[in-house]
């Protein structure tokens, strides 16, 4: 059984609230709901955090010992060289995934600084780009 981990940044824990045009109405935790029941064979866990420092000690944290990383460190993706090393750093697969397309969006948020580490970017599937990022473990 494959063990994943989805870590979610800043803002993440008001999906189902935030900005539903660009993020839909589902909240997070209704999604990972359905993502585990559809995929019984493997374990698939959730860290949100606001703060840039708990995102770096959870990917530090599980970086050696997990089969794959599903990060969306949101804004944290276009300013953090500290998340950016800190997927470098680690051993565990990382896809990082968003569910906006951040390349039809602000000009600024075309850099990523977690890509150049990552086995893989999906991005602009909505919740989607998760599950794509769970079956590319799979």
């Amino acid at each position: 059984m494959k063990k994943l981990i989805i870590i979610n940044g800043p803002n993440l824990n008001l999906l189902g609230k935030r900005e539903p045009n660009i993020y839909g109405s589902l909240s997070f935790t209704e999604f990972l709901d359905e993502i585990k029941a559809k995929y019984p064979n493997a374990t698939i866990e959730h860290f949100q955090s606001n703060i840039e420092g708990e995102l770096i000690d959870k990917i530090q944290d599980v970086g050696f010992s997990y089969d794959g990383i599903i990060l969306n460190a949101a804004a944290y993706t276009h300013t953090s060289i500290a998340i950016g090393d800190a997927v470098k750093a680690i051993e565990t697969p990382v896809v990082e995934v968003h569910i906006s397309n951040t390349f039809g969006r602000e000009e600024f948020r075309h850099q990523s600084f977690v890509s150049p580490n990552a086995k893989g970017i999906i991005l602009g599937f909505g919740l989607q780009s998760y599950e794509l990022a769970i079956q590319s473990f799979l």
